[in-house]
């Protein structure tokens, strides 16, 4: 594999697989489909992600799986509410299945190391609890698995030095982290509207009926001093931050 050249999990044929994957890591980005304002695709939680995972697979000479897109359903307050079309999700349960179902059939497989990149936000919880299930279940073994949101793997001291006006990841939808990291990574896609909103939400609330000031068409913190630099930055502090965990996740399996 070069050093540009992501090796793919879907491109290997059936007499191939069990080859390719013994004793190598997988990578799966996980991802979304839903608004993110005027300015941005509804694939930003997909393209993220899978930006992630094609550096990470890079950077292990591992087996990069294909994105998984569809996600479960944003927070009314998200931003990614069912008010704005172009949302696709399905529900918590059967995304758990989902997960669990594709799990039990990799597990058949001889790799060494998952590892699953997610981005987004209300994803998480669903991730990790269909990987207890099949853990609970046996068939992942003495298998290393290592699943995260990209953004938690930011330092907060990075987000203190570049993002002073930071409202918070659970307010960053649509926000400086996901414009600045599109407008490095697929710049062609990022319209030049760059709305602000000034009322970010309280983290962990549901809340119904919406107010009207829930956000500004789908965003709920400010994207005008988003740039392209600070993608560049963010996307690279990140890049390093998931080498530095697998590297510390490696040093004890």
């Amino acid at each position: 594999m070069s050093e540009h050249t992501v090796e793919l999990f879907s491109e290997l044929t059936s007499k191939e697989v069990r080859q390719a994957v013994e004793g190598r890591v997988l990578v799966w980005p996980i991802g979304g489909i839903e608004q993110h304002g005027p300015h941005l695709p509804l694939n930003v939680d997909a393209l993220i992600p899978e930006a992630f995972a094609k550096a990470a697979c890079i950077d292990q000479q591992a087996i990069m799986l294909p994105l998984l897109p569809i996600s479960v359903r944003s927070l009314p307050q998200s931003g990614g509410g069912l008010q704005f079309p172009g949302t696709v999700f399905v529900e918590g349960g059967t995304f758990i299945d989902y997960l669990e179902q594709a799990l039990r059939s990799l597990a058949s497989l001889p790799f060494r190391q998952l590892v699953i990149i997610n981005g987004h936000y209300e994803n998480e919880g669903f991730i990790f609890e269909a990987l207890d299930k099949v853990r609970g279940q046996g068939v992942l073994g003495q298998r290393s698995v290592l699943a995260f949101s990209w953004w938690s793997l930011v330092d907060e001291r990075w987000v203190a030095e570049h993002l002073p006006e930071f409202p918070g990841w659970h307010a960053e939808h649509a926000g400086i982290t996901e414009t600045s990291l599109m407008l490095h990574l697929h710049p062609h896609l990022v319209r030049a509207e760059r709305p602000d909103h000034e009322h970010p939400p309280r983290c962990g609330v549901y809340q119904l009926p919406l107010r009207a000031d829930a956000s500004t068409e789908g965003v709920l913190s400010k994207t005008s001093t988003a740039s392209a630099d600070i993608g560049k930055r963010l996307f690279g502090h990140v890049r390093q931050q998931i080498r530095d965990l697998l590297a510390e996740v490696e040093g004890r399996v």
